[in-house]
């Protein structure tokens, strides 16, 4: 235990000097007793006394004057504090192919819905960050508990460009992997790639699930569209081309199993529970200073409303 006002503690020399006194008023006391009636008559003038309990009030004070003096003091005390220590990264495509309408209302729209359930359902206590890309992978957001802020950046993107899967994995590793605690120790983490999963850019996604694998950061896959999908390309004549864009389940499948993770497809996104329910969460400690003026403040005053109702009851007199 510390005090914030360590000075104050130089007070409790008074309570001995009040002990002293009280004792030493005791002495009087008797002699003054005696002095007033020989001992043979005594018992009749005076036929009972306080006894013990005459002392009992005055006990009583003295303590609650030392827990007041101990209160102004202002101790504290370390107490250790339990977190919860879990982060998921979400990794969103939103390339060209996105747009493509096999999956209703489209790849992209199925895409930014179940990230928008995964954020709903997920605890609370949970880090989330998010990682968009298409030919180029951005860092959105670093895991956070801020919903609200995830939320509308998934809801702004817009579909255009190639796919560079390998190179999102790879900025989403690198974020998780510098998540540490306050200890210096790296939380349980995940990603979670929401994608048609055909890769076209960028370095290789079965490289980087190697990587994962060795941080122990498994990545879940969700796979998006048909082996049906399409999406109209403008050529630079102006002609329309209607393009075939089928999404790449095996390769997804072969990320997610490297890495020690779980492939899904837009059917049951819903069983993306499984996510943070298998990630679980660490329970670790934090060391917060707390003050217990208060709580010495109010065992003086019950003290003294003890003493006090003792000293009414038994001699209808506070001291």
């Amino acid at each position: 235990m510390s005090f914030g006002q360590p000075l104050f503690l130089v007070a409790l020399v008074l309570v001995p000097v009040a002990v002293l006194a009280y004792l030493r008023h005791e002495v009087t006391r008797r002699a003054a007793v005696a002095s007033f009636a020989s001992p043979a008559v005594f018992a009749s003038v005076a036929p009972s006394t306080p006894g013990w309990r005459r002392h009992v009030p005055i006990g009583v004070y003295a303590v609650a004057l030392m827990v007041l003096l101990v209160a102004l003091a202002k101790p504290q005390t370390t107490v250790a504090v339990p977190i919860e220590r879990a982060s998921i990264m979400l990794t969103t495509d939103f390339s060209g192919s996105m747009q493509s309408t096999d999956v209703a209302p489209s790849r992209l729209v199925a895409a930014r819905t179940a990230a928008q359930d995964f954020l709903r359902d997920v605890p609370d206590n949970v880090r989330v960050g998010l990682v968009s890309f298409n030919q180029a992978a951005k860092l959105v957001s670093s895991p956070t508990t801020d919903r609200t802020l995830l939320s509308q950046a998934i809801s702004t993107l817009q579909p255009s460009g190639g796919t560079a899967t390998g190179e999102a994995l790879a900025v989403s590793l690198n974020a998780l992997a510098s998540e540490v605690d306050v200890d210096g120790v790296r939380a349980p983490s995940a990603i979670v790639l929401l994608s048609d999963g055909t890769s076209t850019r960028g370095r290789s996604p079965e490289k980087i699930a190697r990587q994962a694998k060795e941080l122990k950061i498994p990545i879940y896959t969700v796979t998006l569209g048909t082996s049906t999908g399409t999406i109209d390309v403008t050529r630079s004549d102006g002609t329309v081309e209607t393009k075939l864009v089928p999404p790449d389940p095996v390769q997804m499948q072969r990320v997610a199993e490297i890495s020690g993770g779980r492939t899904f497809t837009a059917d049951n996104v819903q069983e993306l529970s499984t996510v943070y329910k298998q990630l679980g969460s660490r329970i670790g400690y934090r060391e917060e200073p707390r003050e217990l003026t208060a709580a010495f403040s109010g065992g003086a005053l019950v003290l003294l409303a003890a003493g006090a109702l003792a000293s009414l009851y038994w001699f209808r007199r506070l001291v």
